[in-house]
C-alpha cells in the first residue's frame, strides 16, 4: 500500500530554511521514502509527542516528525531539523514548543 504524503505549513518552512541544497534533496527523498510503510521506518515517540513518528535523515543527524493517519493512509509531516540534545534549537523541544502554540496540525 502507497500512503499519501503532506506537509504542513511548519514543515514547509523548516525544509526550505535548510540552505544546504543536498540536504535538502536528502530530507525530501526520506520523505518520499515514508510513502511505503511509515510505521516500519520511524519510531513513534513518548510522552508530550507521543502522536508523532520520528525518522533520522541525512548521516543520522537530522529528524523528520510526522503524523500516521490510517484513515486517510496520510502521513503528515509535521516538523524537521538537527538532533541537537540539550540545545535550544533542538528538533524535539521545538516541536513542544510548537506543538503547544498548535502549529503541528494543520496540513496544506
Amino acid at each position: 500500500m502507497t500512503w499519501a504524503i503532506a506537509l504542513t505549513p511548519t514543515a514547509r518552512a523548516m525544509l526550505e530554511a535548510i540552505s544546504d541544497r543536498w540536504v535538502q534533496r536528502q530530507i525530501r527523498s526520506r520523505i518520499e521514502a515514508l510513502a511505503r510503510d511509515p510505521e516500519q521506518q520511524g519510531k513513534p515517540l513518548l510522552g508530550e509527542l507521543q502522536s508523532l513518528w520520528s525518522v533520522r535523515a541525512v548521516r543520522q543527524r537530522y529528524r523528520i516528525l510526522y503524523r500516521v493517519d490510517r484513515g486517510k493512509v496520510l502521513v503528515l509531516v509535521v516538523a524537521m531539523g538537527l538532533r541537537k540534545e540539550g540545545e535550544r534549537r533542538d528538533i524535539y523541544a521545538l516541536a513542544k514548543k510548537l506543538l503547544r502554540l498548535g502549529l503541528l496540525d494543520r496540513p496544506e
